[in-house]
């Protein structure tokens, strides 16, 4: 394995990372709601579960999700389900103030984790990067090395993002069109959760 290897790697994951879906949606509405502290901590919880899915690829999960298909489906079913729950929470809660600072960091961090463990898809997409970009038989070492990078990349992403968009001037216009934001993202998350729930 070699640094175009990585290289590679990274660019795939980036476009993976721009392209709109739950985590994304997730992690921009918690910097917008919560502030920048919590926008990392979700970081930090997309980017460990992501980076865990990884390791499971690595270590052949999508072989076995293959060939035990109701185990995946299972996952993917519990995984709809919460995209669902966390739709209709923002839908219902468009209209209420913003919730106050308190234990923030921490429940953002397991916000993330749990929006990333509901996409098994995850490991069926690193999988296949994985196959096309790295050559076969990685050892332990090399192996870290792309798990440790992977979560290395979604935090500089979402640490970025959350510096972005935490600024005061975004978090006013964002409060100024809260209630209609809120429900678009509420639609999108739903229309995400529908789909993988009877995709097949």
């Amino acid at each position: 394995m070699g640094a175009e290897h990585i290289l590679a790697f990274n660019l795939a994951l980036l476009a993976a990372l721009v392209s709109p879906g739950p985590a994304l949606l997730i992690a921009i509405r918690t910097t917008l709601v919560e502030g920048r502290l919590a926008g990392v901590a979700t970081g930090c919880g997309l980017g460990l579960m992501a980076a865990i899915w990884t390791l499971t690829a690595l270590l052949g999960l999508e072989s076995l999700f293959r060939l035990v298909p109701w185990a995946y489906a299972a996952v993917k079913t519990a995984g709809a389900l919460y995209l669902l729950w966390i739709a209709w929470k923002t839908w219902t809660g468009a209209r209420d103030p913003l919730p106050e600072a308190g234990s923030v960091g921490r429940r953002a961090f397991r916000g993330g984790v749990l929006a990333n463990l509901a996409n098994p898809k995850s490991v069926l997409f690193s999988a296949a990067v994985l196959v096309v970009i790295f050559p076969r038989g990685l050892g332990v070492a090399e192996t870290a090395v792309v798990v440790v990078n992977h979560f290395v990349v979604e935090m500089l992403f979402y640490g970025g993002l959350a510096v972005l968009l935490g600024s005061e001037a975004v978090s006013r216009r964002y409060l100024a069109a809260k209630a209609t934001l809120d429900r678009i993202t509420a639609a999108v998350l739903g229309a995400l959760g529908l789909r993988l729930l009877v995709e097949r």
